[in-house]
């Protein structure tokens, strides 16, 4: 089969790797990819937001399934668009994708179908949002952009000052664009955060492994918010009995709510959790695969990638196999010096060889990466390279991805240096 995969970030690339190791791939598309993406998949240069031209290309070459990976296309109607034209494709419709594309929509879903979540209000009017804040006086509070913003429309406000400069930064000065015009106040959560993809085919659920992502910049959970420094699998938080009330409580209402409301939800969904003292809460959904926790939970699937999504695809997922190694998983990321702000690119980046370490012991997916004419791999965004490693123990897989990324370097590269010492602590008995 030939299979296109929509996107080119690291998610991307852990994706591809995936699908490479699946008996029925023939051959493997990437659009738009990136410089590690063209060692393992033909990059086709379109942008993973430009669904004309996507659809196009997949009749051209008689593409035989798409893998629709990123947030955007996935809002904008892109398997929508692929199923028209007689596509199979893996992911949400546009209707099924407002679970993330809007804010409103899940917690209104969340509230209809009593799935256990934070208390929330919206508002279309920054006078109102500002009132309310006021009234309610209890920080910190959480200030959501409605729409989508790059994983970044979330702000943590510890004072009443910072929370009115947020409902201003989002709602009067436009920092997310129009999805900042409305947005979702609600109650700031305590407990450990839990990340769970799940495959669902609108019916069947089954979860993935979990994860732990790290999304501040700097160590110790400090500085700005970023797409995820790092990640780590399983999640020691996340015992079988929390798995158990997650799936009773959550994960299967959140499926049959999607298909009460007349969208099922085919793909990925991802729970993003808190685990608090009332029980497990959803901080929020994704419509898609996670970045970089994909970068841990794929490598640890034991089962064939295209079958089980093909599975998804066609409503059968309870008859497929969905098998994980026992294996624990880390993923540090590499960043330009400056991200989540300004960052230079075009950096030479040393110590890989054809786009993986020279001394192996990791796997190295391809976010920010560009290749020059001369094959020489170069910086070319915020996050560039997600270095993951696999390890009979948590301790095992850090330390062996922490000695991969040490051995890669390009000018002004940053990483955190405490990826999973929180969930190290945890499983010790020192936490939680």
């Amino acid at each position: 089969m030939k299979v296109l995969v929509v996107g080119g970030g690291g998610r991307e690339h852990a994706i591809v790797r995936k699908l490479k190791e699946s008996r029925g791939v023939t051959k493997l598309y990437c659009a738009p990819g990136n410089g590690g993406i063209a060692m393992d998949a033909e990059c086709v240069n379109i942008a993973a937001t430009d669904i004309d031209a996507m659809v196009r290309f997949a009749e051209k070459e008689q593409i035989d399934y798409v893998v629709v990976a990123p947030d955007d296309p996935l809002a904008m109607g892109m398997v929508d668009a692929l199923n028209a034209a007689g596509i199979p494709a893996f992911g949400p419709n546009k209707a099924a994708a407002r679970i993330e594309a809007s804010k409103a929509f899940s917690k209104d879903l969340m509230k209809r179908y009593h799935i256990p979540t934070a208390a929330y209000e919206v508002f279309d009017d920054a006078d109102k949002a500002k009132a309310y804040v006021k009234e309610k006086n209890r920080y910190p509070v959480v200030i959501k952009a409605d729409g989508l913003a790059l994983g970044k429309g979330v702000l943590i406000c510890e004072t009443e000052e910072a929370a009115m400069n947020a409902i201003n930064s989002m709602m009067c000065e436009g920092a997310f664009g129009a999805s900042g015009s409305r947005v979702v106040i609600e109650e700031f959560l305590t407990g450990p955060e839990v990340s769970v993809l799940s495959f669902t085919d609108g019916k069947t659920v089954v979860p993935m492994i979990s994860s732990m992502d790290h999304k501040r910049a700097l160590d110790g959970d400090k500085g700005l918010n970023t797409g995820g420094m790092g990640t780590i699998a399983p999640n020691p938080y996340y015992t079988p009995e929390v798995a158990k009330v997650c799936m009773e409580t959550i994960f299967r209402p959140t499926v049959e709510a999607m298909a009460a409301e007349g969208c099922p939800f085919k793909g990925c969904l991802y729970f993003g959790l808190m685990l608090t003292p009332d029980g497990p809460k959803v901080i929020e959904y994704n419509c898609r695969f996670g970045d970089p926790e994909t970068q841990v939970v794929l490598p640890l699937l034991e089962s064939d990638l295209l079958a089980v999504m093909q599975a998804v695809t066609n409503g059968t997922l309870a008859d497929c196999e969905v098998k994980f190694s026992d294996k624990s998983a880390a993923c540090v990321i590499l960043a330009s010096g400056g991200y989540p702000e300004a960052y230079e690119k075009g950096k030479a980046i040393a110590g890989l060889a054809n786009g993986q370490p020279e001394n192996g012991g990791a796997v190295v997916y391809h976010a920010g990466t560009k290749q020059e004419p001369h094959g020489a791999l170069v910086t070319a965004g915020g996050r560039v390279l997600g270095v993951t490693a696999l390890a009979p123990s948590l301790k095992e897989a850090i330390d062996a991805a922490y000695i991969a990324a040490e051995n890669i370097t390009f000018e002004g590269a940053h990483m955190r240096r405490d990826i999973g010492a929180r969930a190290l602590a945890a499983k010790e008995g020192k936490e939680g």
